[in-house]
């Protein structure tokens, strides 16, 4: 027993002496192609991250509603303003770490496990972008449903939703944001445009919650170097949940319960009955609804 005790630890060491040095020769050959790539790899203040990054920042918030002072607040905190190992050498500036569906090269560094994996992206722009499709989430869906310049809710909501577990991290966000008045970016959109955009938001999302799941669980090694397998088992295959679906218990079903996602646009469309009338029938003199809100839809 002693002997077996004394080989493992031997073994171990050198296992993990390995996993190191082969993690250290990967993140040299990626450090190598960025620098081939870009000789002169910027480094950055503040001020010129943010004037480097605004228009990608402004471009999501417009396709997506998530702020341009909280994207760019966001790479701020996340990248060092964009002159961290992984923002200069991987294009990472939010620290998303690999997942299943990831089939990109990979970065490591220590963060919640040691030699955690972290996404490469060819350049920074499409980190902001992942950045945005990272967030178009189930667990961040209520996020959407706020105006696109209400940066305070959303740095609180980001906390809420378990994006960061440091408790300082909304007030970091909004102390980055208005010491560099980054809500200056921000812009707001009339009620059509809101719903609109909710519409689409939320049928994204909807979309996306039966891969959830696979999609954003982390992996050691990226898929690109491993081999994935397809269940066959139908039983293992996630159902699609669709936020704020109602399937009618009968044809004379007349009450609906609003639920996260839903919005007077899409349920209008769901129900085939106009917004006017919807709002008519149920006493609404704004255009908002709430969650647990009883609404009658069918005339």
């Amino acid at each position: 027993m002693n002997k077996r005790i004394f080989l493992l630890a031997l073994i171990v060491p050198f296992f993990f002496a390995c996993k190191t040095r082969k993690y250290s020769k990967n993140n040299k050959a990626i450090e190598k192609a960025a620098n081939k790539a870009n000789p002169n790899i910027p480094s950055y203040t503040t001020l010129n991250y943010i004037e480097t990054f605004k228009s990608v920042a402004i471009e999501e918030m417009n396709a997506y509603g998530i702020p341009a002072s909280i994207t760019l607040a966001q790479g701020i905190i996340e990248s060092g303003s964009g002159n961290s190992s992984l923002a200069k050498y991987a294009n990472n500036h939010f620290g998303i770490k690999c997942t299943s569906e990831w089939k990109g090269k990979a970065y490591y560094k220590d963060d919640d496990k040691s030699n955690d994996c972290f996404r490469v992206y060819k350049d920074a722009r499409e980190s902001y972008k992942d950045h945005s499709e990272f967030l178009k989430r189930k667990r961040y869906s209520f996020l959407f449903e706020l105006d696109k310049n209400d940066y305070k809710n959303w740095a609180y909501g980001l906390k809420q939703a378990g994006y960061a577990t440091n408790p300082r991290y909304p007030a970091m966000l909004i102390s980055t944001i208005e010491k560099y008045e980054l809500h200056q970016y921000d812009q707001s959109e009339s009620e059509k445009e809101k719903l609109k955009r909710e519409d689409k938001i939320f049928s994204e999302i909807n979309a996306n919650i039966p891969q959830e799941k696979k999609k954003f669980t982390p992996v050691a090694t990226p898929p690109s170097k491993q081999v994935i397998t397809t269940p066959t088992d139908t039983s293992a295959i996630v159902k699609p949940t669709v936020i704020g679906s109602v399937i009618p218990a009968a044809p004379a079903e007349k009450v609906y319960t609003v639920q996260k996602g839903d919005t007077l646009y899409n349920l209008s469309k769901r129900f085939n009955i106009s917004i006017e009338d919807i709002k008519t029938l149920n006493n609404l003199t704004e255009e908002g609804i709430k969650i647990g809100q009883k609404l009658v839809l069918v005339k």
